[in-house]
């Protein structure tokens, strides 16, 4: 077999990149553990740590390691974290958009600042425990969604270009999650019934009103809640409070049920509507990254999904000029949303995606 391949596996203390690390192991890799210590509140208790990388975390990537006798090593990111995660975070939801941080860490950290610490320990791939898959076709890597569509995570790795994916193996993209479980039980893995957590990371309770409300007070000032014609309905508590087709909590009166159409930062207004006059015919977004490296040359038809946990919507997409795009979706969608990505998709394969900045009613 000659020297073997060295790859650095992102560890998480979680049960998929366990897997992941079990896999390279078995199938002959030199495979280094890598975790990422990430910024969180400052605190005195336990449970008020950034929880990807909490002390309990941090003990059970340790013990998958000695498990699996590979070296283990912890990288200190809390600086970059929280300048490139929480920072825009903060940021966006004081510009009246809902940000998804596990994006931006993924682009600036994960497959960023790790993936060049990898290459610097003269490792071929950094690989992690994403339900994704990478594959080669007509001369470039293609980044296609896991087998399993449960649990699929290509959404949230949109902005891969080539030069990430030559670089990077998702050794359970091919998997679904009972199989990933049951390779945990038979290789005995320490963390093979550990449940999962998908709160935000950095927000020890999970209360991310509070968290806002503790950095961007000015944001917090209540102002009214007015129909699409302007008609005050109600007082919202501060803008950061609320997102687009939120229904719950707006504490109003209305002859029918009414939902976050827009947020007007420069009003300081929140408008809701029924459900019949939300959503948009399109959507702008920005930053957007091709995976193949290059934009299409013309409209391409696509399957669109504006949400993690959204369905996809079939839409014409058009690349518009300084790294933006334009959907135009074949039936209005209810919730898009400012801050969120939007993702294109032919069949498995994920085309590109970026961050949404305008919904567009009449395209």
């Amino acid at each position: 077999m000659g020297e073997r391949q060295r790859v650095v596996v992102a560890l998480s203390g979680g049960v998929d990149s366990a897997v992941a690390a079990a896999l390279l192991v078995e199938q002959g890799y030199e495979t280094i553990g890598l975790m990422m210590r990430l910024w969180a509140e400052a605190a005195t208790d336990r449970s008020a740590l950034n929880r990807c990388c909490s002390l309990e975390a941090v003990e059970d990537a340790r013990a998958i390691a000695r498990h699996l006798d590979i070296p283990f090593y912890l990288v200190n990111y809390e600086a970059p974290f929280l300048d490139r995660v929480v920072g825009p975070f903060v940021v966006d939801y004081g510009r009246g958009r809902t940000p998804n941080p596990c994006l931006a860490c993924n682009r600036f950290l994960k497959f960023g600042l790790l993936l060049q610490r990898a290459l610097t320990l003269d490792a071929e791939f950094l690989a992690t425990g994403h339900y994704a898959r990478v594959r080669r076709r007509e001369g470039a890597l293609e980044l296609w969604r896991g087998r399993d569509r449960g649990k699929d995570q290509s959404y949230a790795l949109y902005m891969l270009g080539q030069e990430e994916l030559r670089h990077t193996l998702f050794p359970v993209g091919d998997l679904l999650k009972e199989e990933v479980r049951a390779i945990a039980q038979r290789l005995a893995l320490p963390v093979a019934g550990k449940p999962e957590s998908q709160e935000i990371c950095f927000i020890p309770d999970n209360d991310y009103r509070r968290f806002l409300m503790s950095r961007i007070p000015e944001a917090f000032r209540p102002g009214p809640i007015t129909d699409p014609e302007g008609r005050v309905l109600g007082t919202h508590r501060g803008l950061p409070c609320y997102t687009i087709g939120q229904r719950k909590g707006l504490g109003i009166a209305a002859p029918e049920p009414m939902y976050v159409q827009r947020i007007d930062v420069e009003r300081n207004t929140l408008v809701v509507a029924p459900a019949r006059e939300l959503g948009g015919c399109g959507l702008i977004a920005e930053e957007v990254n091709w995976v193949r490296g290059q934009p299409p040359e013309g409209p391409v038809q696509a399957t669109v999904k504006i949400r993690l946990h959204g369905r996809e919507a079939t839409a014409t997409v058009m690349p518009l000029p300084d790294g933006r795009a334009r959907a135009v979706f074949a039936r209005p969608q209810r919730d898009i949303t400012p801050g969120q990505a939007a993702v294109f998709y032919a069949g498995d394969v994920v085309l590109g995606g970026g961050i949404i900045v305008a919904a567009e009613e009449g395209v």
